[in-house]
């Protein structure tokens, strides 16, 4: 199947951190700050909104890779900023460039791969996983 997917689609998605995205929410810290998976997360998001929604009915993306750096803290009720570009398509497999801000500084920055899935297949050899 073709996909009408094309170099340089982008998205940008932003929010303001609350307590539940904290490392000490998250478990990944002791620190009431920007979480990193919370940020590789909305980084994540990003990437999606970018190519998900020029798909076709019954197919996604899922995330196979990440190459992340988390470079600065963020505060309980900042706004952060994840921009998200597709610098590669390969068939099926998708790479993206990953940036995230707040209203300070760049806080992270990387890769992302996602590879396009048929939704209902997917589901089904997920839930045969279970059954074995």
């Amino acid at each position: 199947m073709e996909f009408n997917l094309e170099v340089g689609m982008k998205a940008v998605i932003e929010y303001v951190v609350g307590e539940k995205d904290t490392a000490v929410h998250y478990g990944s810290g002791g620190v009431l700050v920007y979480a990193t998976p919370a940020m590789i997360g909305l980084m994540e998001n990003a990437s999606l909104k970018a190519v998900d929604p020029h798909l076709p009915m019954g197919f996604a993306t899922v995330g196979t890779h990440l190459d992340v750096k988390h470079m600065a803290a963020t505060p309980v009720g900042m706004k952060v900023r994840a921009e998200a570009e597709l610098i590669e398509v390969d068939g099926k497999k998708l790479k993206f460039r990953i940036d995230a801000y707040d209203e300070k500084d760049k806080i992270g920055e990387g890769f992302h791969s996602r590879y396009i899935i048929h939704v209902d297949k997917f589901i089904q050899a997920a839930e045969a996983k279970g059954n074995k």
